[in-house]
């Protein structure tokens, strides 16, 4: 097996033996922030880091996550909660995802048990698996899968500031949070196929999603049927982050016992990529991740 050595709580993600990112499985972080699993840094096959952990803007934000803000009133994203009728508030509510095993790993993977609970009640389940995708040129994707089983014993529903009357901000599921792309007033592009813009791309569904920074770019596309009717929560001029989102348009139901899974296949490239190459290494993305399926 190539690549560099794990370190403890950190497992070393590569493409072809050059390691891309690194899987911080073991976080160490206040209960404040929904201590959860996340990808930091993550780079591209040129070196250049395309996430950021912890901003001064949203110290909750890590590189790439898994975070759902409303657990039926569990918080799992962290920061504050949006109660309706009364704004952002701090609450003691935070949830905790816990790395609870492996299934398997390898220098361009991994799949593992994690453990969601709170107050010390375990609520989900999750199988997670998380691969790096060889794609041909100066690019690679990350392909991450969630698949959540209610183990609580009862019905429980995630939520989304949207659902709980805060409009736009329906945010919740995979997100990723990029890098500023240059100076404070700078602001990395978003488009898809056939629109162009936060406004233009903001809560709406596509097959890919891409977001360009000054020497970066990273593409982002639902690798199922599911995924892919999620809208994507887009945000550039304020900060940049992208987001696949599951309960925007209302609460989205998980009975006892039930699964729900979603899966976002994510080119990283070196450049800043037009449309037309943006399209083609979608394409070849979706290619790859069906092999790996």
């Amino acid at each position: 097996m190539s690549g560099p050595p794990d370190s403890p709580g950190i497992t070393v993600l590569c493409c072809g033996g050059r390691p891309v990112a690194d899987y911080v499985y073991r976080p160490r972080l206040p209960a404040t922030l929904s201590p959860r699993p996340y990808l930091h840094p993550v780079r591209t096959l040129g070196g250049v880091t395309v996430t950021e952990l912890r901003p001064a803007d949203h110290p909750h934000h890590l590189g790439v996550s898994m975070a759902v803000p409303d657990v039926s009133g569990g918080n799992f994203w962290g920061g504050r909660t949006y109660v309706r009728d009364r704004g952002s508030v701090e609450l003691d509510n935070h949830g905790t995802q816990e790395h609870t095993g492996w299934l398997s790993r390898d220098h361009d993977g991994c799949v593992q048990e994690l453990s969601w609970t709170r107050e010390g009640r375990q609520l989900l389940n999750e199988r997670r698996r998380i691969r790096a995708l060889a794609l041909s040129g100066d690019a690679w994707a990350l392909d991450f899968t969630s698949a959540l089983s209610n183990v609580s014993g009862e019905d429980l529903s995630f939520g989304s500031p949207a659902t709980n009357g805060r409009p736009g901000a329906g945010y919740g599921g995979f997100f990723w949070r990029a890098p500023r792309a240059g100076p404070a007033d700078a602001a990395p592009d978003a488009f898809t196929e056939d629109a162009t813009g936060e406004d233009a791309v903001h809560r709406r569904t596509a097959d890919w999603l891409a977001l360009t920074g000054p020497d970066w770019t990273l593409i982002f596309a639902g690798a199922d049927e599911d995924t892919r009717d999620d809208p994507w929560f887009v945000r550039t001029a304020g900060y940049p982050g992208v987001g696949s989102s599951p309960a925007w348009r209302r609460r989205l139901p998980l009975p006892a016992g039930a699964r729900l899974a979603r899966r976002v296949v994510t080119v990283v490239a070196d450049g800043r990529l037009d449309r037309p190459a943006a399209a083609a290494l979608a394409r070849e993305a979706a290619a790859a991740s069906r092999i790996t399926a």
